[in-house]
């Protein structure tokens, strides 16, 4: 079976919220490939599958600095005119027995491959980190016995750190700037 969209095309629509990671109605609606009405018309009529711990809705302020962040479109013509609703894992699992359409079971199937994805990858960083604490708390006490290497084992340490932590992209500027040639 092939997949509809790259991964990465999902991964970057995954957000933290109030602790969880979870994917925009709208999002999910593009990848189902249904209006996003449509989609919350859904789960509203199926509204006892969809707990607090599977969906909740923004407040202002979150969808304000998502919107910041993300660039989403105002509630302005043709935008959204209510706060958005968002699914975590469980959430998006349960939209495919309330979106009963092949496309959407496979669309899940993308996403929860992600979802473990994300989740084996936040493990390993995890258990590396522990790893390297230990070795130094190791070798701290031998510096004497390391002389002049004892230095350059520190800088390897902490560039091991750099490359665990997670790139930051620069955000792209949106409109017109008039100082750029």
């Amino acid at each position: 079976m092939k997949a509809l969209i790259p991964l990465e095309g999902i991964e970057q629509r995954i957000y933290l919220m109030r602790g969880h990671k979870v994917m925009l109605d709208s999002d999910l609606a593009d990848l189902y490939g249904v209006p996003t009405f449509r989609l919350n018309e859904q789960v509203k009529r199926n509204r006892q599958r969809f707990p607090q711990d599977f969906m909740f809705r923004l407040t202002p302020q979150e969808f304000s600095n998502l919107k910041s962040h993300f660039a989403i479109s105002s509630s302005g013509w043709g935008g959204r005119r209510t706060l958005p609703l968002v699914f975590t894992q469980e959430g998006v699992a349960m939209l495919s027995g309330v979106l009963n359409s092949s496309r959407a079971i496979r669309v899940n199937v993308a996403i929860m491959r992600v979802f473990v994805k994300l989740r084996e990858v936040l493990a390993t960083h995890k258990d590396l980190a522990k790893r390297l604490e230990s070795i130094e708390r190791h070798l701290a006490g031998h510096d004497a016995e390391l002389g002049r290497h004892a230095e350059e084992i520190r800088n390897v340490f902490e560039a091991i750190r750099q490359l665990m932590e997670l790139p930051v992209k620069p955000k792209p500027q949106i409109g017109f700037n008039p100082h750029k040639k």
